[in-house]
């Protein structure tokens, strides 16, 4: 039996600083194929290559990578500055309205990082540049030096809210966590629901109030060890479970209760 598609949104980069690809993590790959149990295709995340209603058709779920660029500030009202950093406009393009059409339909995704910053924009939202430079907040970026281990490794708590989805996921209210990111949610979107915190204050958690799919999605970066930590797995069978959900029956309503 053919497993249903996940969607992975890729990146532009630079091979060699000179021939443009589309890429993606292997280890996010390898989180949909071991432990959602879904195949993993690979999006060119540009409008002149792709569109939102063929990869609404082409996919039943879609994983909302990380990435080095950000969501461009014009897309939440603001003005860019160089605190901001690279953009992708063509990721931007894909990414924004697909979240919204997916919630529409209630179609499964699963937000990681950018992913979980695009979520937010994507239902009017705005971000913080730099998360670092606020007072009182931690610095959340990647370590610029070490393996990729030491990169990845569970560097700060995130509590949940009682009870909710996050709690129930994972059975617990507080869980370690890595973190490799610059910026952060600022104002919640429209339906946002914010359920999980660093001990800065800074978003870590969210979903969308009365969505119908699965639109769970994480500021860390679940997809390294995926397989083996007892936070990433859950997330990922979660998500798989939604994925399969829709495949069998594409169109109805796909409640995160039943994943």
């Amino acid at each position: 039996m053919a497993r249903p598609i996940v969607g992975i949104i890729g990146n532009m980069n630079l091979l060699n600083n000179e021939y443009p690809v589309h890429a993606g993590g292997t280890m996010n790959s390898a989180a949909v194929a071991q432990v959602a149990g879904c195949m993993p295709l690979l999006i060119p995340s540009d409008p002149r290559l792709v569109s939102v209603p063929e990869l609404l058709e082409a996919c039943d779920g879609f994983l909302l990578t990380g990435g080095r660029p950000n969501v461009h500030p014009e897309e939440y009202g603001e003005a860019a500055t160089e605190a901001h950093g690279a953009f992708d406009r063509c990721r931007d393009a894909i990414t924004l309205p697909l979240v919204r059409a997916c919630v529409e339909r209630g179609q499964p995704f699963f937000g990681i990082c950018r992913g979980f910053q695009e979520v937010n924009v994507a239902l009017g939202g705005t971000l913080y540049p730099e998360i670092r430079d606020l007072p009182g907040r931690m610095n959340h970026r990647m370590p610029p030096d070490g393996t990729l281990e030491e990169k990845f490794a569970l560097r700060h708590p995130v509590r949940f809210s009682e009870g909710g989805v996050f709690h129930r996921l994972f059975g617990a209210t507080e869980v370690m966590t890595n973190t490799l990111h610059g910026q952060g949610i600022k104002t919640a979107g429209k339906r946002i629901v914010i359920d999980g915190w660093a001990p800065d204050g800074t978003p870590e958690a969210l979903f969308v109030d009365g969505a119908p799919g699965f639109t769970l999605s994480v500021q860390w970066h679940p997809e390294w060890n995926a397989s083996g930590d007892p936070v990433s797995r859950p997330l990922f069978e979660a998500f798989g479970r939604a994925v399969r959900a829709w495949s069998e029956c594409p169109g109805r309503e796909a409640h995160l209760k039943s994943a």
